[in-house]
């Protein structure tokens, strides 16, 4: 039984978990009912390195068993994300303040509105290492005929499968979220240029990752130094 973990950094698509994995030498892997799992150091901080799965259901599902079964102080998502062509270019790496999932849309009127799966976070005014502060979209496949209004009211950089789950179940056991997904292809919202093309995006994943696990140190004293204000 773990008495205390300050940090858990979850981890969705199994490229980026490879990458994750390659970054520790031979770390010692365990398995969970969604993926594999191990404790490695990221600068002074023992942390737990979790493979959640890919997409929404697996995304959320993850978030909670690693919050109740590791009861983290801190979450941290690293991954890769798409970039709006025009918007924001490749490699840039996105700290969202707000995660907005649309693909679920109420023609009956008795649930809760679109914003129930809009989550905010809080992030500290100034940021480590270089990041755009921005919302990150759900983009579901096929396109919802509803998505053009969620678009212009939303005016998002930045897309993904996993991100809006995961804050939204962060949110709700108000456990501290920091999300970190860098840009590893340019998409406009009918197709992304990593489509047919896997290598691509497993070449730039490798990348991202790379950079993201070597900024971990300085974010996760910067996430103690604000709860600490607090």
């Amino acid at each position: 039984m773990i008495k205390y973990l300050k940090f858990a950094v979850l981890v969705s698509a199994n490229a980026e978990w490879v990458a994750v994995k390659s970054a520790f030498p031979a770390p010692s892997v365990e398995r969970s009912p969604y993926g594999e799992y191990f404790f490695n150091h990221a600068g002074e901080e023992r942390v737990l390195f979790f493979h959640g799965g890919f997409a929404k259901v697996a995304a959320a599902a993850s978030t909670q068993y690693v919050i109740d079964h590791f009861r983290p102080a801190y979450l941290i998502n690293i991954g890769t994300c798409g970039g709006v062509a025009g918007r924001i270019g490749r490699f840039d790496v996105v700290v969202p303040d707000k995660l907005v999932i649309y693909d679920i849309y109420n023609a009956i009127g008795d649930d809760p509105d679109e914003g129930y799966y809009v989550t905010d976070l809080d992030l500290p005014a100034h940021f480590p290492t270089p990041a755009i502060r921005d919302l990150i979209f759900r983009r579901p496949r096929p396109d919802t005929g509803h998505a053009p209004r969620h678009r212009s009211r939303y005016h998002p950089t930045a897309v993904d499968w996993e991100s809006g789950a995961i804050a939204w179940v962060a949110k709700r056991n108000g456990t501290p979220l920091l999300i970190m997904r860098g840009v590893s292809d340019l998409v406009s919202f009918e197709r992304g240029e990593a489509e047919g093309n896997g290598a691509l995006w497993v070449e730039n994943t490798r990348r991202i990752m790379s950079t993201l696990i070597s900024n971990l140190p300085k974010w996760m004293a910067t996430m103690t130094s604000m709860a600490e204000r607090h």
